[in-house]
């Protein structure tokens, strides 16, 4: 089943801004999320992966927490930007591969919500500080 455009901004509107999903959702009232996580992969974690397959792991990496708000993501149609770049932490050892892939996730339990390719792949090395632009989008298929 393939969902309809519509549909898919709603639920992109839902997940990244805790916008109410008209007669089907809400946001959670008592404990809701508050900021999507967004991690970075050396390799595509894949549906079946979760936000530490393939991972990156050179010395100074974290995820980064993003506001889910409208102040912090940009639904257009079925696609989802960052409202501003999402700077990690500077590489100060220990690169490893480049940053081929980013995940979004709720930050529990390593549970990814999407993913997607990074282009171009950012090549990580002593003094690198790796970026996702706003120009950088997310979108169902």
């Amino acid at each position: 089943m393939s969902m309809g455009n519509s549909a898919e901004n709603a639920l992109l509107l839902l997940i990244f801004n805790a916008t109410t999903w008209a007669e089907l959702a809400e946001n959670d009232s008592s404990s809701p999320c508050t900021n999507i996580t967004v991690a970075l992969h050396t390799a595509t974690p894949d549906e079946t992966g979760t936000q530490s397959t393939s991972e990156c792991a050179y010395t100074g990496y974290l995820r980064v927490n993003v506001a889910r708000t409208a102040g912090g993501w940009t639904i257009t149609g079925n696609s989802v930007s960052p409202v501003a770049n999402i700077d990690f932490g500077e590489c100060t050892a220990s690169p490893g591969g480049p940053a081929t892939h980013f995940s979004v996730g709720t930050g529990t339990a390593n549970f990814m919500i999407g993913y997607g390719t990074l282009t171009p792949n950012i090549t990580i090395a002593a003094g690198t500080i790796p970026r996702i632009k706003t120009t950088t989008t997310l979108t169902m298929d």
